[in-house]
């Protein structure tokens, strides 16, 4: 089980990498809305530290072809499961991560506002662990709790934010199988 400090908007006995990117969340604005990344980087693969580089704006373009074309990008997410099941948490969930860009939901824009951005590790084209499903239901019941205006409807992934940029987190995350984690666990 998980549990949040309330205060402090963090996850209580995971790691914790502070990302700079960050910032306050309107005044006001009440935390509604849980989106779903996936994220490998290089593409593909899994494992290293490069996820939590580039979120700590410190990734190296000379340690794979690909990162030249991330390493100036300002981006970050509240967590990262990893394929193991293991958390980081990047931002407090009390402040506005970057993780949506320009997304709408229901009408309303700039989803970052109002959400909640959990990367799993993983890509469009390979399934998802069996433990990262538990870890997110585990967590995602701990963010309903905390944060009572998330319904079930409003767990949405990138994908349904930004369909016209993004596909994550992907044809091989499995809704059903993390809506019945979910159920089995609480929500």
């Amino acid at each position: 089980m998980y549990s949040i400090n309330r205060t402090t908007g963090w996850l209580e006995g995971v790691d914790r990498i502070p990302s700079p990117n960050v910032d306050d969340r309107p005044a006001g604005v009440d935390i509604d809305m849980i989106v779903v990344h996936s994220i490998s980087l290089p593409p593909g693969e899994f494992g290293g530290t490069a996820i939590e580089s580039l979120f700590a704006n410190d990734l190296n373009p000379d340690d794979h072809p690909y990162f030249a074309q991330l390493c100036d990008l300002r981006v970050s997410a509240h967590l990262l499961i990893r394929r193991d099941g293991s958390v980081v948490q990047f931002v407090s969930f009390q402040r506005r991560a970057w993780h949506a860009g320009e997304s709408c939901f229901n009408g309303r824009s700039r989803c970052n506002d109002f959400s909640i951005g959990i990367e799993v590790e993983g890509s469009d084209d390979v399934p998802f662990e069996p433990c990262q499903y538990q870890v997110l239901a585990d967590i995602v019941n701990a963010l309903t709790s905390a944060y009572p205006a998330i319904k079930q409807d409003r767990i949405v992934g990138h994908s349904d934010i930004a369909p016209q940029r993004k596909t994550d987190p992907g044809p091989f995350f499995d809704w059903s199988c993390f809506f019945a984690q979910l159920a089995r666990t609480g929500i």
